[in-house]
């Protein structure tokens, strides 16, 4: 594994560069990398705002601009990992939710524009998943318990996701299997994004 800083574009076009070289041809580019912090418009700074907006958006943008060409030549296929909060936006979650959403238009804009030259392009949206990604966004404490516990009431499935089942749904969009889906956004939130709120 080699780890790169997605915001450093000279690091992006290396490890492009890198893949072909080691394996000759892309396949699948799975776009996974992410940050959330929490704000509202009142308390989100511009710097917290460019921060995720450089990661969420930018990063996959440039990344998935560098693997086009390849992807064409496989007609292989793109899977971006958005967000619940693409598609329903979560309380002081402002910017994250801007930038999912951001990435469920990229998804539908490129899986249109890519699809007559056979590559697909799909989304995995999912809902609450604990990971990393939410102590890190500055959710700590007995706040994280308390938030994680709220979620896992809410979820129609009444429980949290799991890593593995979103990895399962991103290996279903990226396999053959899927063949005629593009411009899906897979929603693996146990329901969340069809219930009202509660």
């Amino acid at each position: 594994m080699v780890l790169v800083e997605l915001c450093c574009d000279a690091e992006v076009t290396k490890i492009v560069d890198s893949t072909i070289e080691k394996f000759g041809r892309l396949d699948v580019l799975v776009n996974c990398a992410g940050i959330s912090e929490r704000g509202t418009t009142e308390t989100t700074s511009l710097d917290q705002y460019d921060s995720i907006m450089n990661v969420n958006v930018r990063a996959i943008y440039h990344l998935t601009m560098l693997c086009v060409p390849h992807l064409i030549e496989t007609r292989g296929n793109i899977v971006n990992v958005s967000s619940l909060c693409g598609t329903r936006p979560l309380p002081k979650l402002l910017a994250y939710s801007m930038s999912k959403s951001a990435v469920n238009m990229m998804t539908n804009s490129i899986a249109l524009e890519l699809a007559p030259k056979g590559v697909r392009v799909n989304s995995v949206n999912p809902g609450v998943v604990p990971a990393n990604l939410q102590q890190r966004g500055g959710l700590t404490g007995d706040a994280y318990d308390k938030t994680m516990e709220h979620f896992k009431e809410v979820h129609p499935l009444g429980r949290l996701g799991k890593p593995e089942e979103v990895a399962q749904a991103i290996a279903f969009l990226a396999s053959s299997n899927a063949s005629f889906i593009t411009g899906e956004q897979l929603h693996v939130d146990g329901g969340l994004h069809a219930a009202c709120a509660r």
